[in-house]
């Protein structure tokens, strides 16, 4: 019965994975730049989850100390959502999507530091692939190189708030974090408004207003690709481990890259050497189990000796 719910658990997140793959094609698909998309994205997504609190009956009292940590989290997830947006706008989504490939690794570092316990030799050894495969994009799509530096800084972000999720989704509802987070995703955009015009958009103003189908782009984007997905990984923390899920993540640029190219067409095509760096990174991704299994393994021999 625990394989069986283990299989299942997986099979969703792989679902969520394919969904959140969606997402830098639909910030390239809405008009709005990348600070008034995350607000939008983070208001429909915070009523969304309301909504379904009203219907579930669900509690939303938490002690003030703990909305606090809760918010503050969900300040993390607006900056990186800011930058991942941000990170298409300047390159592409496919370089957007590989930069977000790196989010487990920086997770490897992140979580022993917030959990106090040892780095792995082998998660050093990762990362350094995890450059080299960097550096072939970096040296034959040298004109990404922007886009690329913000969609690592996105990543870092992705992996610390997963990680501090992680520990938060022992105490509390997916619903209770998702609404907070998403709360204070929003007012955090919605303050950062005045001091951003000019950095992240070509006009010196603040676009509010939508165009053609960015209504329908933002409805699907705060409610299909944030309120199911983020409530359900959330609660797939109680359950399975933050690296493991963020490695699943890994999988979103193949997803992500492979959905780019069948919708957005030429402008989404790269070099040979891009997608070969792109595969050095997941490689080095994939073969994290096989030596932690490994090393696993070893201890436990050991131990028994």
């Amino acid at each position: 019965m625990l394989i069986r719910r283990t299989v299942k658990d997986y099979l969703i997140l792989h679902f969520i994975v394919l969904i959140w793959g969606f997402t830098a094609i639909l910030g390239l698909l809405i008009s709005l730049p990348s600070l008034e998309l995350v607000f939008y994205r983070t208001l429909i997504a915070a009523v969304g989850v309301a909504g379904m609190i009203y219907f579930k009956k669900e509690s939303l009292v938490v002690s003030p100390a703990q909305i606090i940590k809760i918010m503050g989290v969900g300040i993390l997830i607006s900056l990186h959502w800011i930058t991942f947006f941000w990170s298409a706008r300047l390159a592409t989504a496919s370089v957007c999507l590989a930069g977000m490939a790196t989010t487990s690794l920086w997770t490897a570092f992140i979580e022993p530091l917030v959990n106090r316990t040892k780095v792995k030799w082998y998660e050093v050894v990762l990362g350094v692939i995890v450059i080299s495969g960097l550096l072939v994009i970096f040296q034959f799509e040298s004109g990404y190189w922007l886009g690329l530096s913000v969609a690592l800084v996105s990543a870092f972000l992705a992996a610390l708030f997963s990680v501090l999720n992680g520990r938060l989704s022992q105490r509390h509802s997916p619903y209770q974090i998702t609404f907070y987070e998403m709360l204070a995703a929003c007012l955090f955009a919605l303050l950062m408004l005045p001091f951003y015009t000019g950095l992240m958009t070509q006009e010196n103003s603040i676009q509010w207003m939508w165009t053609d189908w960015d209504w329908l782009w933002l409805l699907i984007l705060g409610l299909v690709c944030t309120v199911y997905p983020f409530s359900v990984t959330v609660e797939l923390m109680k359950r399975l481990p933050v690296f493991s899920i963020n490695l699943t993540m890994n999988l979103e640029p193949v997803y992500g890259i492979l959905l780019a190219v069948m919708i957005l067409g030429e402008s989404e095509k790269m070099t040979t050497q891009f997608y070969i760096g792109t595969l050095i990174i997941l490689l080095s991704v994939l073969i994290y189990p096989v030596l932690n299994f490994w090393n696993k393994r070893r201890k436990a021999v050991r131990t028994l000796g």
